[in-house]
């Protein structure tokens, strides 16, 4: 009887640490539903998208940000799609190539830390993209899905969500808050995400500190979705 007493007691106490852990980190991260969405609609060898994810994007995961904000990342961009289905790209075909890995590669690590460091890794030297899918490990899954129809069927869908946007993208990089276009605002996103969250999770440390706007980073440009397309 003791045993069982002091099992029960044991099995109290877990219970009891795990509901407090529970409750102090739901406290640190905001729900899904009370997330800021914060989507990014872009093509992989645009100057102006390459630009943006290496110097600007990455604040939601170097700070606290990513604690209220729910990224999404749409590998698409000015493409153009025909009846037929063909994809074309506004540079070319490597671009078509490099958007299908990065949709494998969201596909592959649908955790947003994960999926974007490898789409930083390419975008940071696109010329060096094989090395980046040997580094994080998802080499099988990756080529799989690359060498198969699920990539296409991953831009297509891509293309489509795109291809939906109200009012539609005009350039790239695009990018929408909770649905609502931020136009050449982009460049302020950080502070956007910051006063658009109405949770109940403490703002992150980065909403009260004006270190992020003293950071420099190269002026932002935009690749217009009316410029020629590169065959």
């Amino acid at each position: 009887m003791a045993c069982s007493s002091s099992s029960s007691s044991s099995t109290k106490l877990v219970f009891f640490a795990c509901l407090i852990l529970f409750t102090f980190s739901d406290k640190l991260v905001a729900g899904e539903s009370d997330k800021v969405k914060l989507n990014l609609y872009y093509e992989s060898l645009c100057p102006s998208c390459q630009n943006f994810i290496v110097h600007y994007l990455g604040k939601v995961f170097s700070t606290d940000l990513h604690t209220i904000t729910d990224l999404k990342l749409v590998p698409f961009g000015n493409a153009h799609v025909s009846d037929d289905l063909t994809v074309t790209c506004q540079h070319g075909e490597e671009e078509c190539k490099l958007n299908a890995l990065e949709a494998c590669a969201i596909r592959t690590w649908p955790n947003q830390r994960l999926h974007y460091r490898f789409i930083l890794c390419v975008e940071t030297n696109t010329n060096a993209w094989e090395s980046c899918v040997k580094k994080y490990g998802g080499e099988k899954a990756i080529n799989d899905c690359y060498n198969g129809d699920l990539s296409k069927e991953l831009i297509l869908g891509y293309a489509n969500q795109t291809m939906r946007l109200k009012p539609e993208h005009k350039y790239v990089p695009w990018m929408t808050l909770n649905g609502e276009p931020l136009y050449e605002s982009i460049v302020d996103f950080v502070d956007l995400v910051c006063k658009a969250y109405k949770g109940k999770t403490a703002l992150p440390k980065l909403c009260s500190s004006s270190a992020f706007s003293k950071m420099k980073v190269p002026k932002l440009q935009f690749s217009y979705a009316n410029e020629a397309i590169l065959n």
